[in-house]
C-alpha cells in the first residue's frame, strides 16, 4: 500500500475509536445455577435515558473520529473510493493499513496496490464531504465489525451540506 499522504504522518497506533468500541461493550448476565451468584436487580433506564446515553458515547466517538488520521483511499482512476447506498455516496476511511487490507481482501482486490492519503478526521467531515456532490458521509472501516458511518447530518458534517431529517430527533 502507498501512502499519498503529501507529507502527512501515518498513524503510529491503533485507532482510540477501536478502543472506545472494545470498551463499550454490554456487558452479558451472569450464568444460573449452583456456582452462580444471585443476579443482582438493576434499575430499569427509560427510553429517553437510553436515548441520551447513546447519544453521548457517539459525541465521544465523534469527537475522537475528528482528531484522528484516518487513510483514505484512493480508486484505479485517483479519486475518492466512495460507496453508495441509500442515496448517500459514503467516503470510505479506515483506522489503519490492517483495516484497509481487509477491505482490499473483501473487494476481491488485495494484489492490487492501494493508493491512500492519512486524513485528520476533522478535514474530512468539514472540508472533504462537502466536496462530494449531493448528501456525503464517512463510512469507517467498512465491512468490520468495528465499523462505524458518520451520515451527513447537522452536527457531523457542516450545516450548508447536511439533509434534513424533517424535525426527526
Amino acid at each position: 500500500m502507498t501512502n499519498d499522504g503529501g507529507g502527512t504522518s501515518e498513524p503510529e497506533r491503533r485507532s482510540r475509536l477501536a478502543d472506545l468500541a472494545d470498551s463499550t461493550t454490554i456487558p452479558v448476565a451472569a450464568a444460573s445455577g449452583p456456582a452462580a451468584e444471585p443476579a443482582k436487580a438493576t434499575p430499569e433506564i427509560s427510553a429517553d435515558e437510553q436515548l441520551a446515553a447513546a447519544r453521548r458515547e457517539f459525541a465521544v466517538l465523534l469527537g475522537e473520529f475528528r482528531r484522528t488520521a484516518v487513510l483514505v483511499p484512493f480508486d484505479a482512476y485517483g479519486s475518492l473510493w466512495t460507496a453508495d447506498q441509500g442515496g448517500v455516496r459514503w467516503i470510505c476511511a479506515f483506522s489503519d493499513e490492517e483495516a484497509l487490507a481487509r477491505f482490499a481482501r473483501a473487494q476481491g482486490e488485495a494484489e492490487r496496490e492501494w493508493t491512500y492519503q492519512t486524513i485528520l478526521g476533522a478535514r474530512l467531515l468539514d472540508v472533504m464531504v462537502p466536496m462530494v456532490p449531493g448528501p456525503a458521509g464517512v463510512a469507517l472501516d467498512a465491512g468490520s465489525d468495528e465499523g462505524m458511518l458518520f451520515p451527513p447530518v447537522q452536527g457531523i458534517v457542516p450545516d450548508a451540506v447536511a439533509i434534513d431529517l424533517g424535525g426527526t430527533e
